[in-house]
């Protein structure tokens, strides 16, 4: 009888949860995974070439977590790369700059482009989406205000920050005080 029962996950035994960053071109993804991973900035601009990828690890209770982000590059031309990595994501960060218009109205988007490549099976209901108001270091260029970041991640559900890859300001906060992507939502897995 003991056979046929599951398997408690082992207290200390790492899990592995996957997020996925989009976005446009240019919006700051990349430094923003810099940022929490490697702790640093680059402010040399390099374009994302298809995929990069960071990794870190927290600990949430007894449990050692690897977050594994993959960044994806947001020029159109890399779709064929971009579309194998939506399937098996526990978290995504839509990120724009606050001061590209464009980029906030693209959001909706990169939204329908998860959607159509998780395909009719595929459910976003699971993912915890944290839309990321990149840039508010650069005030003065701001196009988009608080609020009205604030208001379209709310209407989705979705967890909202305002944050500045350049000066580290809201990037640990958006991992680490939204719950979600790295505890809550995995609670089952953590605690076996």
């Amino acid at each position: 009888m003991e056979a046929n029962m599951p398997k408690r996950k082992e207290p200390g035994k790492s899990l592995r949860i996957k997020v996925i960053s989009m976005g446009n071109a240019e919006v700051g993804k990349s430094c923003i995974i810099k940022r929490y991973c490697e702790k640093r900035f680059v402010s040399k601009y390099l374009a994302t070439i298809g995929i990069d990828y960071g990794v870190t690890k927290v600990q949430v209770r007894d449990r050692e977590i690897k977050v594994n982000i993959f960044d994806m590059a947001g020029h159109p031309f890399f779709y064929e790369v971009r579309n194998e990595f939506y399937k098996d994501t526990q978290g995504v960060i839509l990120v724009y700059d606050v001061g590209q218009k464009d980029s906030f109205d693209a959001l909706d988007a990169w939204l329908a482009e998860m959607k159509q490549d998780l395909g009719p099976h595929g459910n976003m209901e699971n993912i915890v989406f944290a839309v990321c108001a990149n840039k508010i270091d650069c005030t003065k260029h701001r196009c988009v205000d608080e609020s009205e970041g604030r208001l379209w991640a709310e209407s989705k559900g979705f967890l909202y920050f305002e944050t500045s890859a350049q000066t580290g300001e809201g990037i640990n906060e958006m991992f680490q005080m939204s719950p979600p992507l790295l505890g809550d939502r995995f609670r089952p897995w953590l605690t076996g």
